[in-house]
């Protein structure tokens, strides 16, 4: 089974109206707004799209709008992880029947589980779908649990549709270590914006980019620069980049990004309780921050 996606991922914010729903049309303006500006596959669903705080019904609501409104033009990997096996397994079947290119699993999260539970739970996932897309997600920081390139090894040997995985774990080593599998065509993405310009120096295949939401055409001029070997280009790129991510908050504060998208014209709404909207005045003083950096099209 062969999925390889080059180029920048885009973990989608969920957009809500009003009420707190789910707002289909505007999540339909965000992925043709991403689409036009260039990124390579999107990724809804997961923890820059608060998947975790969204109801089993809405995630399986929102990938099928984000699959309807990408329509083919690019990949859709949907986050299915969960905590329990059996509920991975049906959304990772929903994301198959609903048409998405692919799903990618975190970890199970609370408990901590060794690696032959984590290898049981992922290997039966993906024996429930023998001819879908499986990426591994690691994210420790949020799961408490590490995929680590041994496991990872083992259950590319187990799984033939293991085909690629999102780290998010801060050490590259630990995917670089991943990039000779299925004779290095194994689909490695780097989850931290932070480490772009790195990771493709270390031959990654593409970047899971939240900042890329509400400033694509940065992280896309980024990762061009780094994968074509243009250094002197990449370098200032990705400073910029970090100084985005010191005014944003890296994420932390999701209700940031969502307010510079409705800045940029594209409004997604608040983000879900208990998380917190940012204060106004905050928002107002990030976005003249941003302005400040003379981007280009904020």
């Amino acid at each position: 089974m062969s999925l390889r996606i080059k180029g920048v991922i885009v973990p989608l914010l969920t957009p809500f109206d009003h009420r707190g729903a789910l707002d289909h049309g505007a999540t339909e303006r965000l992925v043709q707004f991403l689409i036009e500006r260039g990124i390579k596959g999107l990724l809804p669903c997961g923890t820059t799209g608060e998947g975790p705080l969204l109801l089993v019904e809405e995630r399986r609501a929102l990938a099928e709008t984000v699959v309807r409104a990408a329509n083919g033009r690019v990949p859709v990997i949907i986050h299915t992880g969960a905590i329990t096996t059996r509920e991975a397994i049906e959304l990772t079947q929903h994301a198959q029947s609903c048409g998405a290119t692919g799903a990618a699993l975190i970890t199970p999260f609370y408990f901590h589980f060794s690696d032959e539970a984590l290898f049981r739970h992922f290997s039966q996932v993906c024996e429930a779908v023998p001819d879908f897309p499986i990426y591994l997600y690691n994210n420790p920081a949020v799961t408490g649990n590490y995929i680590s390139a041994g496991l990872v090894a083992r259950l590319v040997e187990a799984c033939p549709n293991i085909v690629g995985m999102k780290d998010s774990g801060g050490q590259l080593e630990n995917l670089f270590r991943c990039v000779p599998l299925r004779d290095g065509t194994f689909n490695t993405a780097s989850g931290n914006d932070g480490d772009l310009l790195a990771a493709m120096a270390l031959g990654m295949d593409a970047c899971v980019s939240g900042t890329a939401n509400f400033i694509p055409e940065l992280v896309t001029a980024l990762f061009e620069a780094a994968s074509s070997g243009d250094l002197d280009r990449a370098r200032p790129l990705q400073q910029r980049l970090n100084t985005v991510r010191d005014i944003l908050e890296d994420g932390r504060d999701l209700s940031l990004f969502k307010a510079v998208l409705g800045q940029r014209g594209l409004p997604v709404g608040a983000v879900r309780a208990p998380l917190l909207l940012a204060p106004e005045d905050v928002v107002r003083r990030k976005w003249i921050e941003l302005q400040a950096l003379d981007l280009g099209f904020v």
